[in-house]
């Protein structure tokens, strides 16, 4: 949990931008489209783009040389492939100089299935070989398909894993209602993991109001999908 010494309100832009994950992650989206997005993450100066690792050559040249820096998401948006295939998938990413941090997605099923060991050595896998490569892991959990129980059970399964951020939501999910980064979420997350592990929301942070609110409330950092950017930063496009 970040520990503030201003208020969201009072910050610049560039200070509120180091907050986003710029999220570039639709699968129909055009090599252009996905040029187009980085470079406005990159002029905005946001933490990470957020992008399929298939995108991972096409985007390096666009972030060398800035502040921002590239967060491939594995295994996304499921959670469920073999252990080996997300390890191989994490190490791959995790060899490019650009990639600040991966993204995975834990397997949710086997949280909603009381698996909480077995989601715990799967996530150590795949954390183990990035901090090999020095990148940190941010592990997704699928708040939304998830009770309060295996939320907070889940953030222990990413803390005895040794992963760096727990993250609310893929942005993906099918099925369920999409809340994604609610306050009451994000509190309950800080509150299972406290100085252990940070806290990523993603997921239906729409509004400045939002945005702001999360950033008072000590969050680490934020994925927004590129028509939510120039909202929450209160952009004049």
């Amino acid at each position: 949990m970040k520990h503030l010494t201003k208020k969201a309100e009072e910050m610049t832009v560039k200070e509120l931008a180091s907050y986003i994950d710029y999220s570039v992650l639709k699968p129909e989206f055009s090599e252009d489209e996905i040029i187009a997005l980085t470079k406005d993450g990159v002029e905005l100066g946001c933490a990470t783009i957020c992008i399929n690792p298939g995108y991972l050559d096409l985007c390096e040249p666009l972030v060398k040389g800035s502040e921002t820096m590239l967060c491939p998401v594995c295994d996304f948006p499921f959670g469920t492939s073999s252990t080996e295939s997300k390890v191989k998938q994490a190490e791959i990413a995790a060899k490019y100089e650009t990639v600040k941090e991966i993204d995975i997605v834990a397997n949710y099923g086997w949280l909603r299935s009381g698996k909480y060991d077995e989601v715990t050595k799967d996530l150590k896998a795949v954390v183990d070989v990035c901090h090999k490569y020095g990148k940190e892991v941010k592990v997704i959990l699928e708040t939304d398909a998830l009770n309060e129980e295996q939320i907070r059970k889940g953030c222990h399964c990413v803390m005895d894993a040794g992963g760096d951020f727990v993250k609310t939501s893929t942005g993906f999910l099918t099925g369920f209602e999409a809340h994604g980064a609610t306050p009451e979420v994000i509190k309950m997350m800080q509150e299972e993991v406290g100085d252990v592990c940070k806290v990523k929301g993603s997921g239906c942070i729409r509004t400045r109001e939002h945005f702001l609110k999360l950033i008072d409330m000590g969050i680490d950092r934020m994925g927004v999908g590129y028509k939510s950017v120039p909202v929450v930063l209160d952009l004049k496009k």
